[in-house]
């Protein structure tokens, strides 16, 4: 495994992006400086995600989502935090 998140990923199986070893692990998405949990899909590279909008779905039942573009900041969940020695 790599220390860094993918540039791009989805977690619509059917998508190319998906990876569901990395999404397995845990990866968490800064975005313009909050937190998101809801992100269906990011491209670091490209400076956007794909967040739902509302409760709709369409024809293959997944949600609605919408780009937005920002800065995207992914990171592993499962990183821990350097050790200062406090204990």
């Amino acid at each position: 495994m790599t220390d860094a998140p993918p540039d791009r990923l989805a977690s619509n199986p059917r998508s190319p992006y998906h990876d569901a070893a990395m999404l397995e692990r845990g990866v968490g998405i800064r975005f313009n400086g909050e937190e998101k949990t809801n992100v269906e899909e990011y491209c670091v590279s490209e400076g956007w995600v794909r967040l739902p909008v509302g409760k709709s779905l369409d024809r293959r039942g997944n949600a609605m989502t919408m780009k937005f573009q920002g800065v995207v900041e992914p990171y592993f969940l499962d990183a821990t935090e350097p050790d200062d020695g406090a204990v």
